[in-house]
């Protein structure tokens, strides 16, 4: 009999205990491999609308839900006996008849009432006496029904206002929900999927059910699921992975919006349509290449063969490694200190002394180095820019006094630094008769430097759709901005924003879009739109807290690390975040006043260990909690007061402050239903932001 697993069933699942979580898996295997076998106990449910709902027993209290309909069994639910049994009768499993997906369906009479919403940033509300806008009135019945709406539903979408769409979207199917969202928003119903005979291969249905070959494959989805994303591919973003593109892509869009899910599906789908294909997907670090790799194991944990033409890597070691390749040697790489030491000891030397050491540290870090200048001609003639510091050519010549001892002493000690790492692999592959890789897919490619830029270019193969692109620019941290065009990655024409918001409730996102400008604007011109970004599910507003002290803080934070126990929030649901190293000891005691243990360091969204994560702001990206604590962000910490000090120029100023609200933003954004942000008063300049009662953006960055 087939196994079919449900969305609903992975997050039913991912509120028990751990041990009501282990007994549920026994019996959902057992189901799988033998359903007919002695003592599995099946009851009818028979309170519920559909006939075809019942309940298997996992222990006293314990409930299964499953959806028997022919030789099929779905798994569509689990939970405590009553809980499980309510959920059943308020539901029914049925194919819709307009689109041909496969639903599991609110029964609306069953539903009393629909209260009134949360006020959001999507719409703004009417004054006065104006009767209330119908936001659905240009669609009728037969509309809605192409978009996954059930038909007993139709009514009450027809008559949402402003004050009831988003108690109403809660009730209705994903991707009907969706479509209105984005009919809000924009005023058009994005296009439906094209029809299908059979219901289980419509994309919907994808999206939230999967049929289970076998045991390891049923097993991995239940091990992970707050990875189950990488498994329901949203229609509107399979376009983006099959389309047979003309140059490189770039797909975009802020936090939780499924550019990772994207970029894994790309590879999925390179991956069939190249048996002898080999694909590089690669990031800016090693915890999120990870990260990735554990995703895409799940992802192809159902073809044999296709996770072995993979590379999974950071852009460093995927470097370090084809360096070797190509010459049979490792590269040794300078740290910073040595060169920050190297540039002063050469301006000492060189008798420099017009120049700051911060300015010639940051010369080398974002245009010496990147840019591979090994001459004082090349230095006249490459690009500074958006550096505020003009130039003579007297002040390069003297300049390169220091530059050119510091390219010299590394070479004395054999070393390289990183950009120097991707030239070198970039040198030796541009030369070899074949490249390494069919496709690359970078994931977080906002992060992407001149060299790895370069790197990446020359390690694929010369054909246009060799290069994708996923990333976000609100979310860079680590690089300044240049030219991709310059570099000959023209991604114009094939770039796309994804705009609906899977994983981070409408009250976080909002909070959260306070820190960033509306829009995005890179140096080729292209710009990434912020505005009209929806997220599918509501929640409690994150709560800010500015205190007088670290124990008023730690008493506060252990208050809503209670309050999320209580709501059935495990310890590995939870991740902890501060700017540095120096505010770690501060965030490990506030965990263990809870009452909690901790795990530090970097980790990954699925974690069993019944420890929380405490960990740094750099090292959250790629990860996703039910609920984050972003704790220390005081006056001088973020924006960290070190960094300040340090910049050279009112350019590296303003990208310093860009991209430390980028740091909280991508901490807070970690976060799906719960968020909590504090500091010691007079705190961080961006809480004020995140307190901000004004909808939308804030007005200054218009």
């Amino acid at each position: 009999m087939p196994t079919i697993l449900a969305d609903t069933f992975q997050s039913a699942l991912s509120r028990l205990t751990g041990q009501e979580q282990k007994a549920a898996k026994i019996t959902a295997f057992d189901l799988q491999s033998d359903p007919d076998r002695p003592g599995m106990s099946f009851h009818r449910i028979e309170a519920s609308k559909d006939a075809n709902f019942w309940s298997v027993r996992v222990d006293r209290d314990i409930r299964i839900v499953v959806h028997k309909l022919g030789a099929s069994l779905a798994l569509v639910y689990v939970g405590h006996h009553d809980d499980a049994y309510r959920w059943a009768e308020r539901r029914r499993m049925e194919v819709h008849p307009t689109t041909g997906a496969l639903q599991i369906v609110e029964v609306r009479e069953r539903v009393v009432e629909i209260a009134a919403p949360v006020q959001g940033d999507l719409f703004v509300s009417k004054s006065g006496s104006e009767p209330p806008v119908h936001l659905f009135a240009g669609l009728d019945r037969a509309a809605l029904l192409t978009i996954g709406v059930p038909e007993d539903w139709t009514t009450d979408v027809l008559a949402a206002d402003e004050d009831r769409f988003f108690a109403l979207t809660p009730h209705l199917p994903p991707e009907a929900a969706e479509a209105l969202l984005e009919f809000a928003a924009t005023g058009s119903l994005p296009r439906a999927p094209a029809p299908v005979a059979d219901p289980l291969a419509h994309p919907d249905t994808q999206r939230r059910f999967r049929v289970m070959e076998g045991a390891d494959e049923l097993r991995a989805a239940l091990d992970a699921p707050f990875e189950r994303w990488a498994i329901f591919l949203h229609p509107s973003q399979r376009g983006l992975v099959e389309r047979d593109w003309s140059g490189p892509v770039r797909v975009v869009g802020s936090a939780g919006t499924g550019k990772t899910v994207v970029a894994l599906h790309r590879v999925k789908h390179l991956l069939g349509g190249d048996p002898r294909g080999r694909v590089l997907l690669t990031t800016f670090s090693t915890p999120l290449a990870e990260a990735l790799s554990t995703k895409l194991d799940l992802l192809l944990a159902d073809r044999p063969g296709w996770r072995e033409r993979v590379t999974v890597a950071s852009f460093e070691t995927g470097a370090r490694e084809l360096v070797a390749l190509a010459t049979g040697r490792q590269a040794h790489v300078a740290d910073g200190r040595l060169l920050r030491a190297m540039v002063t000891s050469a301006a000492r030397d060189a008798g420099v002394t017009e120049f700051s050491t911060q300015f010639l540290v940051s010369e080398w870090e974002h245009v010496i180095d990147p840019w591979r200048i090994d001459s004082v001609e090349a230095y006249g003639a490459v690009p500074r820019m958006g550096r505020k510091n003009r130039l003579g050519a007297r002040q390069r010549e003297r300049l390169w006094q220091v530059f050119g001892a510091v390219r010299a002493a590394l070479a004395e000690k054999r070393l390289t630094t990183a950009a120097g790492l991707f030239d070198l692999a970039r040198e030796a592959w541009e030369a070899a008769a074949a490249r390494p890789f069919d496709h690359v897919v970078v994931d977080e490619a906002q992060d992407l430097g001149v060299a790895e830029l370069r790197f990446l270019r020359a390690v694929v193969a010369e054909r246009p759709d060799a290069l994708f692109f996923a990333g976000d620019l609100g979310q860079r941290i680590f690089q300044q901005p240049f030219s991709w065009k310059g570099l000959g990655i023209d991604v114009r024409g094939r770039s796309t924003t994804l705009r609906v918001n899977y994983r981070t409730s409408h009250q976080i996102r909002q909070s959260a879009d306070r820190l960033l400008p509306r829009s995005v604007r890179d140096v080729d011109g292209m710009e990434d739109e912020r505005k009209g970004t929806v997220s599918v599910f509501e929640g409690p507003d994150p709560e800010v807290r500015i205190v007088h002290n670290v124990e008023e803080e730690r008493r506060a934070a252990v208050v809503f690390l209670a309050s999320l126990a209580a709501e059935g929030i495990g310890p590995e649901e939870i991740g902890v975040f501060v700017r540095s190293e120096q505010e770690m000891e501060r965030a490990l005691g506030v965990v263990a006043a809870a009452g909690l243990q901790a795990k530090t360091g970097t980790g990954s969204s699925g974690d069993r260990s019944g420890r929380v994560l405490v960990s740094t702001m750099h090292l959250a990206k790629g990860l996703e909690f039910r609920a984050v604590l972003v704790l220390a962000c005081d006056e001088g910490v973020l924006p960290l007061a070190s960094r300040v000090a340090e910049v050279a120029d009112e350019f590296e100023l303003d990208e310093v402050v860009m991209t430390e609200r980028q740091l909280l933003y991508v901490a807070l954004t970690r976060a799906r239903e719960r968020a909590f942000v504090s500091g010691i008063e007079p705190a961080s300049e961006f809480l004020e932001d995140l307190t901000s009662m004004s909808s939308g953006l804030r007005s200054d960055w218009d």
